[in-house]
This record gives structure tokens, sequence and C-alpha cells, in this order.
């Protein structure tokens, strides 16, 4: 049985999580209407979906807006050094700065418009 899966964010933010995610990490628009958002990677292998709280054609359990706290996102990329460098020039607000694990990972961090935590990372063995 083939299983997808994307993350769903409520929010008013609309505009400004399309700017974010087109802009800085190269998303592109799979499907807009005036309350739904959705959006894929570059590779197309995963997406995202924004949707306005309060929307009358949702359910209840769709309305509350998102408040910032307790989700994160992880983008795996193939070179973690050039896609910093690359977010920084875009004028990326780094908020984990580039580093080093111990269990393998290379990785640094940014936030999105609705408080969304973004770590970006090259996976390595330890």
């Amino acid at each position: 049985m083939k299983m997808k899966l994307y993350a769903g964010v409520v929010t008013s933010k609309m505009e400004e999580s399309k700017a974010f995610y087109s802009e800085l990490l190269d998303f592109d628009v799979t499907f807009e209407n005036d309350f739904y958002l959705l959006m894929h990677t570059p590779n197309k292998q995963a997406e995202i979906s924004f949707l306005l709280p309060d929307h009358p054609s949702q359910q209840p359990l769709f309305q509350d807006a998102f408040q910032g706290q307790g989700m994160f996102l992880t983008i795996e990329v193939e070179d973690v050094d050039q896609k910093f460098k690359e977010l920084k020039g875009k004028g990326a607000d780094i908020k984990i700065a580039l580093r080093d694990e111990l269990w393998g990972d290379r990785h640094f961090a940014i936030e999105d418009p609705n408080g969304v935590g973004i770590d970006i990372v090259e996976y390595h063995q330890p």
C-alpha cells in the first residue's frame, strides 16, 4: 500500500508563507485557491500545505490557527554547506548556526513565518 505524508499549517500568513518557501527554499506551488496553498519541494518529493483559519469550508478540527510552537520540519540536502551559503546570501535569518553533531548530522536551522523550525541537514556517519 502506497502512503504519502505532508505537513499542513493552519495560518493567516498565507502570502508570507508562500514567499518564504518559494524565495528561500525554491518550492513551487502545486495548488492554490483563496483559502488553501499546497507547495512542493524542487524535486517534487515532498509537499507542505497552508490553510486559512476559521474557513467555513473546513471542519472544526482544521479551524484553529497554529500557535508557532512544538513543530519542526527537516529538509535533507546533498550539500548543507552550499545550502547554508545560498540562504545566507538570500538574507535568511539563521536561527541555529551551521554545526556538526556527535551523531553525524551537519546542519543549521531557520524558522518560517509561522514559527515552524526548519532543520536543514546533511547526514553523515558518526
